[in-house]
C-alpha cells in the first residue's frame, strides 16, 4: 500500500508538486478540456469532503486596456469557459475585471474558518503564451495551427490548501490523511518490547503508527493522543498480548472495543486508502 504524502496526493490528482499543471489543446477541444478540469476539481473536493464552494468565472473588463491579446480571441475563450461551467451544473457567478491579463479563468471560491472568502483552486485559459513562445502543431490537413494553453491548479497553492484542510478538519484528519494513524499504548513497561513488535507489523503494511513508551499513566497517554487528534489508540496489556487482540479507543471518545489484531489491521488498511 502506498504511503500518503503531499506528493502522493499531487500525483494521484494529476498535477505537479507545484500544483500547477499545463495542458495544451486544439482550439476546438477547449470546451471539453476545460470541463475535464472542472470534473477533476469535483473529484479532488469529494475526496477531501469539501462541499461548500462556488465557481467564479473571472472575465475581461471591456472598459480597460490592461488585457493583452485579441478581443475576439478573448470572447471565444470566455464563451468556452462559460459553456463548460453551465455543463457542470454547479452554481457560478461572473466577475468582470478579475481575469488574468492573458485570459479568463475559473476561480473556486470558498470560506475559511472565520468566514473570509478566498480562491482555493483555479483553472485558467491562456492564448497569449502559445503566441509568445511560437508554439504550433500540425493539423490533420497538414496546416500549422496555434494551440490553447490551460493552467490547471485543482488544489491551488499546496501550502494554502493544507492550511485550509487543517481548518476544515479542525486538525482531526481522516485516517488516510492523518500524520499518525494509530498510537500503541503499553499498559506497563514490561509490555513495551512486545508492543514495539506489534507496531512493526503495522509499519510493514505501510501504516503510520507510533508507540507511546513514556513513563506516564495510561489515561494520560490516551488523553495526549486524543489532544493530538490521532484517529485510533490501541491499549495493550497482558490480556491483549495473550489473546493477540487490541483494546481500541477513538479520538472522539466513546466506547472502547476489543478487536483481534489482524482484524483491526485489515480495517485500518481499508480506512488508510486514498479516496481518489
Amino acid at each position: 500500500m502506498e504511503r500518503v504524502t503531499l506528493q502522493t496526493i499531487a500525483d494521484r490528482v494529476g498535477v505537479s508538486r507545484t500544483t500547477v499543471s499545463n495542458a495544451f489543446s486544439r482550439p476546438d477541444q477547449l470546451n471539453e478540456e476545460f470541463e475535464r478540469v472542472i470534473q477533476l476539481i469535483f473529484q479532488v473536493y469529494r475526496a477531501f469532503g469539501i462541499d461548500d464552494f462556488y465557481f467564479r468565472l473571472s472575465l475581461r473588463d471591456e472598459t480597460s486596456n490592461k488585457w493583452m491579446g485579441d478581443p475576439a480571441v478573448w470572447q471565444r475563450a470566455q464563451d468556452a469557459a462559460r459553456d463548460a461551467l453551465r455543463a457542470s451544473g454547479h452554481p457560478f457567478v461572473e466577475a468582470p475585471g478579475e481575469a488574468a491579463f492573458y485570459g479568463p479563468k475559473l476561480d473556486v471560491q470558498i470560506k475559511d474558518a472565520i468566514g473570509r472568502e478566498f480562491s482555493l483552486s483555479t483553472n485558467q485559459i491562456d492564448f497569449l503564451m502559445p503566441e509568445r513562445f511560437g508554439l504550433e502543431y500540425v493539423t490533420s490537413d497538414q496546416r500549422m495551427e496555434r494551440p490553447v494553453m490551460i493552467h490547471r491548479a485543482p488544489i491551488g497553492s499546496m501550502e494554502r490548501f493544507m492550511a485550509y484542510l487543517i481548518e476544515h478538519y479542525a486538525g482531526a484528519f481522516p485516517v488516510w490523511l492523518a500524520p499518525v494513524q494509530l498510537v500503541f499504548i503499553p499498559i506497563a513497561d514490561r509490555h513495551l518490547h512486545a508492543v514495539g513488535q506489534l507496531a512493526e507489523r503495522f509499519r510493514q503494511r505501510d501504516l503510520r503508527v507510533e508507540v507511546d513508551g513514556r513513563s506516564e499513566r495510561m489515561q494520560a497517554k490516551i488523553r495526549n493522543a486524543q489532544l493530538q487528534k490521532v484517529p485510533y489508540m490501541a491499549v495493550v496489556g497482558d490480556k491483549e498480548l495473550e489473546a493477540d487482540s487490541l483494546n481500541i479507543r477513538r479520538r472522539e471518545g466513546g466506547d472502547q472495543e476489543s478487536v483481534a489484531t489482524d482484524e483491526f489491521l485489515a480495517r485500518l488498511e481499508r480506512e488508510a486508502q486514498l479516496p481518489l
